[in-house]
């Protein structure tokens, strides 16, 4: 699954959550309940309502602050992290909301030259950025997973009034985060692209990979949202479109993988076996292997490859770390494409029997039985008899039509 953002308009993190929930309707009760979560007070009004100008039809995302100032706009990033650290939140949301506010950090803590520890929001520490952000995760989590592209950005123009007065647009912060992104140069004025709109897309490319892509392979279109921000352009929408792409061949799923790679030459075989079991039981894990391999100076060395959930590299590379002796590593975010599947269990031998069931290209189901289940079997021929027995029993159960 694909999904395409079209910066028509602009992004914002209040246009980015309309769009999708245009999309996504269904959705729309999590994110909200999600965002009440992080602690936005009863005070504040969210409203995801249906909107139209004079062209489009779509979703308006609004978050509207008492006049009395209900929350201080100026607000230390340590204090927003122990914030959504004490929130009652899922732990994935959690993590990518904090991992959205450390991007933000990041590029202010560059921008102002202090320790990231040491920066204050000031615009951005507002509950609307806050509400925003903690959608934006919410949302981000829940249609997982799928990959993500984005089209060339609108540049704007003029200048914006902040708290640190009169900033050029885009803003420092804005341009520290998309460094790498396509630009193009409409002609319109204004502030197109906010810091907050700059860090979910930083974020999709952090933890998914080109900043400017497109669908891999024929895709089918199934859905698309219009999310509109506040602003009015001069002939044209304010909006931000997105576009939902599955593939064209059912059987095929298409995303991304994080990919970490070293080689051990000083640890036992021993102690590098009970590390590798720790790091395929770490959380985001998909798969970890060794291999033997020739080195410098004609060592002996293990080859270590760990393939992982791309939200999770860094905790992951920290394991590698921390499991083995390796001093460096290599990591990458790359495609992929797995088959869609599922696991069903039968009885075969008297015994309870998982058999994973594969869709292949053009309608095809392969099954294979897990070797575990077969280890009360005596013997090479009995163990293959029953996993043969449970795989032809679970293809008989998946399509009863099929002899």
């Amino acid at each position: 699954m694909h999904i395409r953002l079209d910066i028509l308009g602009g992004i914002a993190g209040d246009m980015f959550i309309a769009a999708v929930l245009d999309a996504w309707p269904e959705l729309a009760d999590d994110a909200l309940e999600t965002i009440r979560a992080a602690g936005v007070p009863a005070t504040i009004k969210i409203a995801l309502t249906d909107h139209r100008d004079h062209v489009l039809v779509g979703k308006q995302f609004a978050v509207r602050e008492p006049h009395d100032g209900g929350h201080s706009a100026h607000v230390r990033f340590l204090d927003i992290v122990r914030r959504l650290r004490e929130a009652p939140l899922d732990p994935c949301v959690r993590e990518r909301a904090l991992a959205i506010f450390g991007l933000l950090a990041q590029a202010e803590a560059g921008v102002h030259g202090v320790a990231v520890d040491d920066v204050t929001f000031h615009e951005l520490g507002a509950w609307d950025s806050i509400a925003d952000i903690v959608g934006a995760a919410c949302i981000l989590e829940a249609l997982r997973p799928v990959t993500w592209s984005v089209g060339p950005l609108p540049l704007g123009g003029g200048r914006v009034r902040t708290a640190h007065g009169e900033i050029a647009v885009p803003a420092p912060a804005t341009v520290a985060l998309l460094q790498g992104f396509v630009f193009i140069d409409d002609k319109i004025q204004g502030e197109r692209v906010t810091p907050t709109g700059a860090a979910i897309l930083r974020y999709l490319h952090t933890t998914l990979g080109a900043a400017v892509g497109g669908p891999v392979g024929p895709m089918m279109l199934n859905r698309s949202g219009t999310g509109f921000g506040t602003r009015i352009l001069p002939g044209l929408s304010n909006v931000l479109r997105v576009l939902f792409f599955d593939n064209a061949t059912s059987a095929r799923v298409d995303d991304h993988v994080g990919v970490i790679q070293f080689e051990v030459d000083d640890q036992t075989a021993e102690d590098l076996a009970v590390g590798m079991d720790s790091l395929r039981a770490h959380e985001g894990v998909l798969d970890a292997l060794q291999m033997p391999a020739l080195g410098k100076k004609g060592r002996m060395v293990c080859h270590v490859q760990v393939l992982c959930r791309p939200d999770t590299v860094d905790r992951v590379i920290d394991a590698c770390f921390f499991e083995t002796t390796t001093i460096g590593l290599r990591w990458t975010i790359t495609a992929r494409a797995t088959l869609e599947r599922e696991t069903t269990v039968v009885g075969a031998g008297g015994e309870a029997t998982a058999v994973k069931l594969v869709r292949r290209p053009h309608g095809r189901t392969s099954a294979k039985a897990d070797v575990e289940d077969a280890r009360a079997a005596v013997g090479h021929d009995e163990r293959k008899q029953r996993r043969s027995s449970a795989e032809e029993r679970a293809l008989r159960q998946h399509d009863p039509e099929k002899p």
